[in-house]
């Protein structure tokens, strides 16, 4: 059991590390516009924190005790080729979703 103080302490640094990170881009440079090279790295933050959460779901997923699922490596690039040739996001989560459906149905 943690102890109460302990878990406040923790919530407390949080956000108060949350809020530092926010004001430092928002409060400081918010106003103020970004070189070029800065503005092209962000704008590729989604993509990287997208691809860092589901990529361990799919090459070491906890559903299979860390062995990779055929399936689910086929979902992952159905999703990346409809991502790339169609630029779409919600295409691609869409067709990830709907072959690990179809695969969950497919008569074995």
């Amino acid at each position: 059991m943690i102890d109460k103080t302990e878990l406040w302490i923790v919530i407390i640094a949080l956000a108060i590390g949350s809020f530092g990170l926010r004001f430092l881009f928002l409060g400081l440079v918010g106003d103020r516009v970004m070189p070029d090279w800065i503005t092209r790295h962000l704008r590729y933050t989604a993509v990287a924190v997208l691809t860092a959460l589901v990529t361990p779901l799919v090459v070491w997923p906890a559903a299979t005790g860390g062995h990779t699922d055929p399936i689910r490596l086929i979902a992952a690039v159905s999703a990346v080729l409809v991502g790339y040739f169609s630029k779409s996001v919600y295409g691609a989560l869409a067709t990830g979703a709907a072959v690990m459906i179809a695969a969950a149905y497919w008569p074995s």
